[in-house]
C-alpha cells in the first residue's frame, strides 16, 4: 500500500471531505457575500472563477499542504531547470523553452538550448513568409494555396486546433488542411478537393519512422508524381518536420526544408515547435510569436507565483480533490467559444497520455485513482445533448467552461445569449433545485395533487456540482498561448501529486507492437491460428471476405 493515501496531507483531506460533504456551495454563498473575490485569480485579461467549487479557505489550504508535502514547488523549477524529469526516457520536459525569449537561458545536459530554438523560428519564419508572400511557389510557379499537414497525435492535434482556434487570424489566400488517420478516407477526401500544384504538404514526424504518418506521406507523394509524371516536383511540393536528415533526403525533401526539434520536447508539448510551422503559415509568423509570447507569460505566472495565488497550481489541485476524494472519473471541457470546437479533444490527449498511468515513477502499482476521462463540446450544444447528465446524473462530472467577453463574430445578440446560457449553466449546476422550489413552480403552472406529485421527482436538481470559469478578453494569440499553457502546467501539478511521470507514454506502444505483428497476417491469403479465438476469427472473417 502506496505512503500517499497514508500520508498527513492526504488523511487530513480524507477527514476534511467528510465534514465539506454535508455542506452546499448555495449555502456557502449564502453565509460569505465575498466568495467570488476569495476565489477568483487574474492573468492578463484571463479570469480564473473557481469559487463554484466545494471547498472552503480551509480545503484550499490542506489541499496546498499535500502539494507542499510532495514538494511541487521543487518539481516545478527542476522542469524549469531542465532536470530529466522524464525519468522512464532519462529526458527533459523543456516545452517551456520553446517559448523562452532569446535574452534568456535554459539548459539542457549543460547546454543553452534557446539560441538553437530562435535558430529554428527564424527558419520558420523566412519559410513561412516566404510561402505567405508567394515568393516561394510549386512546381510549376504557381503559388501555394493549400498545406497539409500529415502526421499524429500531438503533430497534428495540436496544430489543428490552434489552427481551428485562431482562424479570425488565419490567411484568405492560404488553406491548411490535416491529416492524420491512416484511415485511407481522411487522405482521399482531403486531396479531392487540392490541386497538386498549389499544394504543400508538412511531413510531420521526429523519427520519419512512424507507420501512419509515412503510410499517408508516401500516398501523397504518389498522388503528387503521378500529377507531374515524375519525381521532381516532391522537393517543391513537400517539407518535413523530423531530426531523421537521411529519411528525409531519401524521401526526396531538400535538406532545407527539414525543420529541427529534440527530444525534450514531447508530442503532444510540441506545438511550440517547428511542429506548429503549419500554424505560422496559416496564422503569420507574428501571431505565432504572439501565442508563444502568451505561453511564456504563463510559465512565468507558474514558476514564481505563491501556490494560494497560481492558476494551474488551484486547477491542478481541484482536480485531484474531485479524483481522489469524490470519485470524480471524468472531467468535462465545455468552451463557449466555437472556434474552440477541438480544445476539448487536445486536452483529452495532453491530460490522459500525461497521467493516465497505473505505475508510480518507482515502478510501483499505485492504489489510488490517476487521471479522469477527459471530455466536452462546445456550448450551446452540449446543452442539448449531455448536460443531462451532468445536472441530474449519479455521477459527479466536474467541469471547466471557458468563454470570450468579445467575440470575433458580433451579430446581433447572439453574444448576449451565449453568455448567458454559459452564467446560467455554472448557476444552476451549483445552486440546484430543492424540492420545495420545484413544487412552487409547478403549483404556478396550475398543477396540483397526485399530478404534482408525480412530475416533482423529475423537476429536483440536486446542485452542489462543482464548475470553474475561465473568461477571457477576446480568444487571440495571447489568450491561446496563456490558456494551453495553464492546461499543460495541470498536468504537471496532478502528476507530482500522485508521483507518476506525465511526459512518457509507453501504453501508446503496446498496440502499435501487436499492429506489426498483424500487418503481414492481413497482407497475405492464409487463415491464421495464431492469436486468440477472437482475433483468429476477426481475421480469417476479414480474409475470407475482403475484396
Amino acid at each position: 500500500m502506496s505512503t500517499l493515501i497514508h500520508s498527513p496531507a492526504w488523511l487530513a483531506l480524507t477527514a476534511h471531505q467528510a465534514e465539506i460533504s454535508q455542506q452546499t456551495m448555495r449555502e456557502m454563498f449564502c453565509d460569505d457575500p465575498k466568495r467570488f473575490n476569495k476565489f477568483s485569480l487574474q492573468l492578463d485579461g484571463l479570469l480564473l472563477d473557481y469559487s463554484k467549487n466545494l471547498i472552503t479557505a480551509e480545503t484550499l489550504e490542506l489541499l496546498l499542504n499535500l502539494a507542499r508535502q510532495s514538494k511541487l514547488d521543487d518539481w516545478i523549477a527542476r522542469m524549469f531547470n531542465g532536470n530529466k524529469i522524464n525519468t522512464s526516457e532519462q529526458r527533459a520536459a523543456l516545452h517551456t523553452a520553446l517559448r523562452a525569449p532569446l535574452n534568456t537561458s535554459v539548459y539542457a545536459d549543460g547546454k543553452d538550448v534557446v539560441p538553437d530554438v530562435h535558430r529554428v523560428l527564424d527558419h520558420i519564419r523566412v519559410f513561412s513568409e516566404a510561402v505567405r508572400n508567394n515568393t516561394l511557389c510549386g512546381h510549376t510557379g504557381k503559388p501555394f494555396r493549400d498545406v497539409v499537414n500529415i502526421g499524429i497525435g500531438g503533430s497534428a492535434l495540436g496544430p489543428l486546433m490552434i489552427s481551428e482556434a485562431l482562424k479570425p487570424y488565419g490567411s484568405t489566400q492560404l488553406n491548411v488542411h490535416f491529416v492524420s488517420n491512416v484511415d485511407a478516407t481522411d487522405l482521399a477526401e482531403t486531396l479531392k478537393r487540392l490541386d497538386p500544384e498549389t499544394t504543400l504538404f508538412i511531413i510531420s514526424s521526429k523519427t520519419f519512422t512512424t507507420l501512419e504518418t509515412l503510410t499517408n506521406a508516401h500516398s501523397a507523394r504518389d498522388w503528387l508524381v503521378k500529377h507531374f509524371g515524375a519525381d521532381e516536383g516532391v522537393g517543391k511540393h513537400f517539407v518535413a518536420v523530423s531530426t531523421n536528415r537521411a529519411e528525409t533526403s531519401k524521401f526526396g525533401i531538400d535538406s532545407e526544408n527539414v525543420f529541427e526539434f529534440w527530444d525534450w520536447v514531447g508530442g503532444r508539448y510540441s506545438l511550440w515547435s517547428a511542429i506548429g510551422l503549419p500554424i505560422a503559415l496559416y496564422i503569420g509568423m507574428n501571431n505565432f510569436e504572439r501565442l508563444l509570447a502568451g505561453a511564456h507569460a504563463m510559465d512565468e505566472h507558474f514558476r514564481k507565483t505563491p501556490l494560494e495565488h497560481n492558476m494551474p497550481v488551484i486547477l491542478g489541485m481541484l482536480g485531484v480533490w474531485y479524483a481522489n476524494f469524490f470519485g470524480a472519473a471524468s472531467y468535462a471541457i465545455l468552451p463557449y467559444d466555437q472556434y474552440l470546437q477541438h480544445f476539448p479533444a487536445y486536452l483529452q490527449q495532453l491530460e490522459m497520455e500525461s497521467n493516465g498511468k497505473r505505475a508510480d515513477r518507482n515502478g510501483q502499482v499505485v492504489d489510488y485513482a490517476t487521471g479522469m476521462v477527459i471530455w466536452g463540446e462546445p456550448g450551446t450544444n452540449g446543452q442539448h445533448s449531455f448536460y443531462q447528465l451532468i445536472h441530474q446524473g449519479t455521477r459527479m462530472v466536474p467541469a471547466d467552461f471557458l468563454a470570450p467577453v468579445t467575440s470575433h463574430n458580433p451579430l446581433g445578440e447572439h453574444h448576449s445569449i451565449l453568455l448567458a446560457n454559459c452564467f446560467a449553466q455554472t448557476e444552476a449546476l451549483m445552486l440546484g433545485k430543492t424540492s420545495a422550489e420545484a413544487r412552487t413552480e409547478l403549483e404556478l403552472q396550475g398543477l396540483s395533487g397526485e399530478a404534482l406529485e408525480a412530475l416533482l421527482p423529475y423537476k429536483v436538481f440536486p446542485g452542489n456540482r462543482p464548475t470553474n470559469t475561465l473568461l477571457f478578453d477576446r480568444l487571440d494569440p495571447y489568450t491561446m498561448g496563456m490558456l494551453v499553457a495553464l492546461y499543460e502546467h495541470k498536468v504537471l501539478v496532478q502528476s507530482v501529486i500522485w508521483d507518476i511521470n506525465a511526459f512518457d507514454q509507453w501504453g501508446v506502444e503496446f498496440g502499435k507492437q501487436l499492429a506489426g505483428k498483424l500487418l503481414p497476417e492481413l497482407q497475405k491469403n492464409e487463415r491464421v491460428f495464431v492469436h486468440d479465438s477472437s482475433t483468429n476469427g476477426l481475421i480469417n472473417h476479414f480474409l475470407a471476405r475482403r475484396v
